[in-house]
């Protein structure tokens, strides 16, 4: 399955994935095969940080 490529939709299906089934960015982002980094930087153009205690991006 491919990542969403609009921000917003991007930010939904990531803090979903995260909250049910990945303890941290860096596990999702390898089961996606992409950096998490990069990941980082596309929900940052919308204005959200990852929040690693809350295991979101907010």
């Amino acid at each position: 399955m491919n990542l969403p490529n609009d921000p917003v939709m991007l930010l939904s299906f990531v803090n979903t994935q995260l909250r049910d089934n990945y303890s941290d960015l860096s596990e999702l982002a390898g089961a996606y095969m992409t950096d998490a980094d990069i990941l980082e930087k596309k929900l940052a153009s919308i204005n959200y940080t990852y929040d690693s205690k809350l295991n979101q991006f907010i």
